[in-house]
């Protein structure tokens, strides 16, 4: 028999629901939405209303697609949640942008919580007999982290103007709200146009008398679209 690990919970603006189930001394949690300004008291809201006779929770983060550093705060919550009750944590299942992010961050993008990443010798190679060279990686590794994080900032900050393409591509395509961010994501990639600007333009060839899209990224849009129908 199951019974909710804890109810529906959103966090504000930036909407983050956790379900989830607890099935004998287990609970499984799945994480939906955005690990971003708010993510790791929701969390700490969520465990604390688990049992206390658990042995073992694991979340399923595969319905998470974006992640700010507010992402690692969420996984310290839940770390220390394991280490101070003395069960087993894992958070597994990460794709798309947060598996980016905790690559960068040199963590297990199988499971962060198991510790830094030694398994892809591409991303973490063997350790130097030099400390200065291994002082040089770890700042190499952060300043491309810190630069990720900005661009990450950028696309809050035109979160309105996104959410309204989202919007866009939903009422005109039939397409989820996941389907219409990737489309976004896609049409960004292709003609190499950062993703606000992209945005920008959806939102405004939807007005009764607003400018198509330039030819480039009209294209790209048909593309990305035609991919996720999978024409």
């Amino acid at each position: 028999m199951t019974s909710a690990a804890s109810p529906h919970l959103t966090g504000g603006l930036n909407t983050l629901v956790i379900c989830g189930r607890v099935d004998a001394d287990r609970a499984e949690l799945t994480p939906r939405g955005e690990l971003v300004h708010g993510c790791a008291e929701i969390l700490a809201r969520t465990l604390a209303d688990l049992p206390s006779t658990l042995t073992r929770v694991d979340l399923d983060m595969g319905d998470v697609h974006f992640m700010d550093t507010a992402g690692l705060q969420f996984l310290d919550v839940l770390g220390d949640y394991g280490r101070q009750r003395s069960l087993t944590v894992t958070a597994t299942n990460w794709n798309g942008q947060p598996r980016r992010i905790l690559e960068l961050a040199g963590l297990d993008t199988s499971d962060p919580l198991a510790g830094p990443d030694t398994t892809g010798q591409d991303r973490v190679p063997p350790p130097a007999p030099a400390s200065s060279v291994v002082a040089m990686e770890r700042a190499e590794r952060l300043h491309v982290l810190q630069e990720e994080v900005e661009q990450l900032r950028q696309a809050i900050v035109s979160r309105p103007v996104i959410d309204q393409a989202r919007g866009i591509l939903m009422a005109t395509h039939g397409c989820t709200s996941d389907e219409a961010w990737h489309i976004l994501r896609e049409a960004s990639q292709l003609s190499n146009t950062k993703l606000r600007e992209v945005a920008a333009a959806v939102t405004a060839s939807a007005e009764s008398d607003g400018p198509a899209p330039s030819p480039e990224l009209r294209t790209a849009l048909q593309r990305a679209i035609a991919r996720r129908r999978g024409v």
